[in-house]
């Protein structure tokens, strides 16, 4: 497998979905890519499935905060202080999708742990929720509240969340590392009650955790990029390159 690497800094919701979209389009067989990127404005993504009126996005726009539909799956994500992958391959290059999950999932528990000694202590998740279930709750409006199999979690809280899909022949999974916790604000975008609402704001501060929680820091986004980036070599014992091939370039035209 050949690992190319990309880190295009911060950029709107749209772009960065839009971008995601394109690799998994132009991606070839034994090529996969690892990509990181910030987002401003912040931005509430929703997933591929979930309808936009779970979300108050007349509020939304009004407090500075984008909203955008995902190509994956899963609930609402609010991605504010975080640092976000994606990575593509196609089912030609994988051995399946759920082992690629898997995978990658291991890849950042090595750059979280290179990242600081504290955070070797983060595991995968090993049970899976009942999605069928889960989603007839209120509380599965919004992406943190649970943990699929596999998902990073510290301390037994959430602090990666990832969601992948097939496109195609490719397969495309994104994920956010929380770095602060202005996360939890996506409950004040949802339509609740009050009841409905310290209910699901005890979820999401009982359920999730972040970096800067685990390290009593601020997280520096440069060093956690390089890390991530060395993790990945050091799993899969490559060197990732970013001199991505000239058919691979994605220009601002193509993103419309």
């Amino acid at each position: 497998m050949n690992w190319y690497f990309l880190n295009t800094g911060i950029n709107t919701g749209r772009f960065n979905m839009d971008f995601d979209i394109q690799l998994s389009k132009s991606i070839k067989p034994g090529d996969a890519i690892l990509r990181l990127y910030r987002w401003e404005p912040y931005c509430i993504s929703l997933g591929a499935n979930q309808k936009e009126d779970s979300i108050n996005i007349e509020k939304s726009f009004a407090d500075n905060i984008d909203v955008v539909k995902r190509p994956t799956g899963g609930r609402a994500v609010l991605h504010a202080e975080e640092l976000t992958y994606s990575c593509i391959t196609t089912l030609e290059t994988s051995k399946s999708v759920r082992n690629f999950y898997e995978e990658i999932n291991y890849a950042l528990k090595v750059g979280l742990g290179l990242y600081d000694s504290a955070l070797e202590k983060v595991e995968l998740e090993n049970a899976q929720t009942n999605f069928q279930d889960f989603y007839k709750q209120k509380e599965s409006l919004i992406c943190f509240a649970a943990s699929a199999k596999s998902e990073l979690k510290y301390s037994g809280k959430k602090l990666v969340g990832s969601a992948q899909r097939k496109l195609g022949k490719s397969i495309l999974q994104h994920g956010s590392i929380l770095c602060g916790d202005f996360h939890k604000n996506i409950i004040k975008y949802l339509d609740l009650s009050f009841d409905e609402y310290e209910k699901i704001s005890e979820e999401i501060n009982t359920k999730t955790i972040d970096m800067g929680e685990i390290l009593n820091s601020k997280i520096d986004y440069d060093k956690l990029s390089d890390c991530i980036y060395k993790g990945f070599e050091k799993f899969y014992g490559v060197e990732l390159t970013n001199n991505l091939p000239e058919d691979y370039f994605i220009t601002e035209r193509s993103l419309q």
